[in-house]
């Protein structure tokens, strides 16, 4: 194939034109090819027909109209993370309410808020405690964003669902599956009250990835044949137990360590890649083999790798490897390959042929030319804020749910070193939630360490054997 760089008058020409097309979920996949032909479109078969999947409209600023207040639940790192991305997402925003499990993490929050936006959150506005979240949702806002540690995450959302605010929803978006059954109703019943509901799978909001996802649609690599994807990096952030910690506070300030809390790194971390997969295959996996194993982590109850062969309801395996351990090679990338060609994020956004020559390359240089807002974590709410003010309900929490899922599979055959199915472990009674959480005491759980009540393989579930409550 000859290759030919796209000049950048033709890319904004082309740019110009997608953008003038105006309707929601609109553009050309070609825009952003940097060898000409768009990998052969000419010569494709589509593995689905333009219009019948959604594509985000990733403009720089949402458009104005409605004013929407935001309450903000779990105001650590990545809420407040999230919080600002919000505010600058679009005018006529503002956050009026937060809540945390813990006041100091309100108190910061609302620092922040008041030093980079200049918003003021009153005391009574600034909840704590394990039920700060109903009082947030029943504080008037219209929207809110749930960035707590995920095992809380589908009793937030549910609530948020019954009352009628929009949701932003920080992943993963569960750690078992009786928390997974309780999102996809919730989710079910947010489509039929026509709301909003946006999840931090941000690589759906970057258009690296987007303009990936349209190409081979149009089937740029042909039929998808197997994969690999990764997140493969060092330990995260932990926190010391401090004197007057109780079980619970602990773990609750260390929840990325804990798999009650976190559901693994698998989970939390690797969903990213897992997500990546079941969204351009389409395809949920039939069943998941895999080890891991436990080597230099210092604090929670969790493994520090994870290798899972995924075999797919389509009968292709895709693997899947995460690590978290220090000077170790790093990874963090996908990897598809198909009948016509491959597709890759590990050096560059990259489609190639059966050869291994580069026939489209993703062009970052242009779309900083083209674009203010390059940042994925904001334009996900350029886009959740759109979809609010121009009345069009969005859902992607069943989705995100697949992929949760996926990695809640691959957990649980690593922890057992038994082959777990999806209609298993989607019908399962696993609830890693503590029948008995208590800021003030000690608790029962999962874990090597906190606690006096518990063993590790009181929650390693065997399928067709109930572990854990039963109840959530």
């Amino acid at each position: 194939m000859k290759k030919e760089s796209i000049n950048r008058r033709t890319f904004l020409k082309s740019t110009a034109m997608a953008g003038a097309l105006g309707a929601m979920g609109t553009g050309s996949a070609a825009v952003f090819t940097s060898c000409s032909g768009g990998a052969n479109a000419s010569a494709n078969v589509p593995l689905k027909e333009p219009g019948t999947y959604y594509v985000p409209d990733l403009v720089d600023f949402a458009t104005d109209g409605k004013e929407l207040k935001a309450g903000v639940i779990g105001c650590g790192g990545r809420g407040s993370g999230a919080a600002i991305n919000f505010l600058n997402a679009a005018n006529g925003v503002t956050i009026t309410a937060l809540g945390d499990t813990f006041k100091d993490r309100v108190d910061d929050l609302a620092g922040k808020l008041k030093s980079e936006k200049n918003i003021d959150i009153p005391a009574d506005r600034r909840f704590s405690g394990l039920d700060a979240y109903k009082q947030v949702i029943d504080s008037g806002v219209d929207v809110v964003i749930v960035a707590t540690p995920p095992n809380f995450r589908p009793i937030h959302f549910q609530y948020a669902v019954e009352k009628g605010v929009h949701s932003f929803l920080e992943k993963p978006l569960c750690v078992d599956p009786v928390g997974y059954r309780t999102l996809v109703a919730a989710a079910r019943q947010a489509t039929v009250k026509n709301l909003c509901v946006v999840t931090g799978t941000q690589r759906h909001h970057q258009r690296s990835y987007v303009e990936s996802y349209k190409l081979i649609m149009d089937g740029a690599i042909g039929e998808i044949t197997g994969g690999t994807v990764w997140w493969n990096g060092g330990m995260l952030w932990y926190k010391d137990r401090q004197p007057g910690w109780s079980d619970c506070e602990w773990m609750i300030r260390d929840w990325v360590n804990w798999i009650w809390l976190s559901g693994d790194h698998i989970v939390e971390q690797h969903v990213h890649n897992l997500d990546v997969l079941t969204w351009f295959t389409g395809l949920k996996p039939k069943s998941a083999v895999g080890f891991g194993s436990r080597q230099r982590r210092v604090t929670g109850d969790q493994f520090d790798n994870f290798s899972i062969d995924f075999e797919m309801e389509n009968g292709i395996h895709v693997h899947s490897m995460c690590r978290q351990i220090h000077e170790t090679v790093s990874n963090v990338s996908e990897f598809l390959q198909g009948t016509k060609g491959s597709w890759s994020t590990t050096d560059g956004t990259v489609i190639k042929d059966l050869k291994g020559n580069v026939v489209w390359k993703y062009d970052g240089e242009a779309e900083r030319a083209s674009y203010k807002q390059t940042d994925p974590y904001t334009l996900e709410h350029v886009n959740w804020i759109n979809h609010i003010r121009s009345g069009k309900p969005i859902e992607q929490a069943s989705e995100t749910a697949v992929a949760n899922m996926a990695a809640i599979m691959g957990r649980e055959s690593a922890y057992t070193g038994v082959k777990v199915t999806w209609d298993e472990m989607t019908a399962s009674t696993l609830d890693l939630y503590p029948k008995d959480i208590d800021l003030k005491n000690r608790m029962s759980t999962n874990g090597f360490g906190a606690g006096k009540e518990f063993k590790l393989h009181d929650f390693i579930h065997i399928p067709g054997k109930p572990q854990g409550n039963q109840t959530r």
